[in-house]
């Protein structure tokens, strides 16, 4: 954050990644509102009607049509694949305490969020909910140190190749769309 170009902040295709509760949808619709550009929540193309997982194939399919476009944001907690990283020329990650980011996930378990939206074919009741975002306040707190290190990992090796930025609050993620 510290590129006073402001044009230069964020380039054109934009990976915004972070432990589940980070924040990651909503930093990037504001992120896609300010910039203009398109929005790609890559977890509603992970599922087929009915919660049936998108075969690791078909996936990696669906990947390379939607990130052959020239710009776009990609919101995606899986950031391993390769694919988006020889696209991307911006790295965006929330790095928001596992603590904070499981009150979140167990308050969406409760109401989900204005805004989110479900996989095409995906209905789910109440207790589905509860029952996946609950889980997640087991997973972040399971993986509280890796998932800090593997981020961190990440940035240090995209650090040559694209921009990077680690924001550490919400008010830091509010600075950086703004500051666009």
């Amino acid at each position: 954050m510290a590129d006073p170009d402001k044009s230069r902040m964020v380039g054109d295709r934009v990976v915004v990644t972070g432990m589940a509760g980070a924040g990651k949808s909503t930093f990037s619709r504001a992120l896609a509102a300010k910039t203009g550009l398109p929005l790609i929540h890559l977890d509603l193309h992970s599922w087929n009607p009915g919660w049936i997982r998108v075969p690791q194939e078909e996936l990696v399919e669906k990947q390379k049509v939607l990130l052959s476009a020239d710009r776009w944001i990609v919101d995606s907690n899986d950031v391993d694949d390769e694919l988006l990283f020889t696209r991307a020329d911006t790295l965006v990650i929330l790095a928001t305490p596992w603590w904070l980011c499981s009150w979140r996930a167990f308050r969406r378990g409760l109401r989900r969020p204005p805004g989110s939206t479900l996989p095409d074919g995906c209905e789910e009741s109440f207790s589905q909910r509860v029952g996946d975002e609950w889980g997640i306040v087991w997973r972040n707190w399971r993986n509280r140190r890796a998932v800090p290190e593997r981020d961190l990992a990440l940035a240090a090796h995209c650090r040559d190749f694209m921009r990077v930025h680690i924001l550490n609050s919400k008010h830091e993620a509010a600075d950086l769309a703004n500051a666009l």
